[in-house]
């Protein structure tokens, strides 16, 4: 029988890790907070040291420097039990020349699971996942989508408390995604605590709770999805329709406004002067017309990445090149 977990809560705390490989530093003095029973991504391009990190979060690799503490009911422990996380690597470690069913079997076996409780956990995820009719073909045989459906279920065959997965959306085509998103909701709907890493935007914009966003190694922005769009875009635009056309320029003379464009014939686009509130943005407007819609507009976290990536790459190769030129001088 696995060893049952109940309804503990799973909490880590990573405090200033550092690792590096030969002469690459791969994570440089991160610090931040899983909470349990939430969704925290890990973003960023290949190569900002999301894997290592994640190696790191479930034990595989040890930090240079720096501490990682794991909670179970607001209590630290020296290690998790087995039964109470599951791992999905980078590299899926599968066997193809067995059955689905031969694959999930040996995974529930590793888990501790009996014979009964493998057979109960297959009637429900295989279905779950549209595999029932391909329970008895070999892995080799799916298409890359559907393997890695088999992939998933067996990191949830067991009911862990703690989820890691690095790109779990890899192969699967916008159904299964969200197909996917509604199972990672309701686990964290029951307590789950999840960790993730993945490239598909729109879908971190729906599912996390807390993100982080790193490149080479480094922070670029912490939080929830409003605060670090706060930390990337800090200026504040709302897009305006009114009744009938307005006067650009009594617009922008408004002292809330930093700056005003017209984007149709009744619809404006405006920057709020830093400073200043919503409030009185709104009060200065709907003096010079009658509003029909008022929105803020924010920028997508696809285009937040990019340009935040491209933002500390600039940073970072001026560091270097400045690092150079005293080396040269001294």
């Amino acid at each position: 029988m696995p060893v049952s977990i109940g309804a503990l809560m799973i909490e880590i705390v990573v405090d200033a890790v550092e690792k590096s490989y030969s002469t690459v530093q791969a994570v440089r003095g991160l610090s931040f907070t899983v909470r349990a029973g939430k969704i925290f991504a890990l973003l960023g391009p290949n190569g900002a040291g999301k894997s290592s990190l994640i190696r790191m979060l479930v034990g595989l690799t040890q930090p240079d420097t720096g501490k990682i503490e794991v909670r179970i009911d607001g209590v630290s422990v020296a290690a998790l039990p087995e039964t109470s996380f599951a791992y999905l690597p980078e590299d899926r470690g599968l066997y193809p020349d067995k059955s689905v069913v031969e694959n999930l079997t040996y995974i529930g076996k590793l888990r501790g699971l009996n014979r009964q409780q493998i057979s109960d956990e297959l009637a429900h995820w295989l279905p779950r996942f549209d595999l029932q009719d391909k329970a008895k073909d070999n892995l080799s045989k799916l298409s890359k989508g559907n393997q890695q459906k088999v992939q998933l279920i067996s990191c949830l065959i067991h009911h862990p408390k703690l989820l890691v997965l690095d790109e779990p959306f890899s192969g699967l085509d916008p159904v299964n995604q969200e197909h996917v998103l509604t199972i990672l909701n309701e686990l964290r709907q029951s307590g789950t605590t999840i960790v993730l890493s993945a490239h598909q935007m729109a879908l971190i914009e729906r599912l996390a709770d807390e993100m982080l966003l790193l490149n080479k190694g480094q922070e670029v922005a912490r939080g929830d999805l409003n605060q670090v769009i706060e930390q990337l875009s800090p200026r504040k635009f709302y897009a305006l329709s009114f009744m009938s056309a307005p006067d650009l320029v009594q617009i922008q003379a408004c002292a809330a406004v930093q700056h005003a464009e017209m984007k149709e014939e009744q619809q404006v686009l405006v920057e709020m002067r830093e400073g200043h509130t919503v409030n009185q943005l709104l009060s200065e407007l709907m003096s010079l017309g009658e509003l029909i819609d008022f929105g803020r507009q924010r920028p997508s976290l696809h285009d937040l990445y990019l340009t935040a990536v491209q933002t500390h790459n600039a940073a970072q190769d001026q560091v270097a090149a400045s690092s150079i030129t005293q080396a040269k001088e001294v």
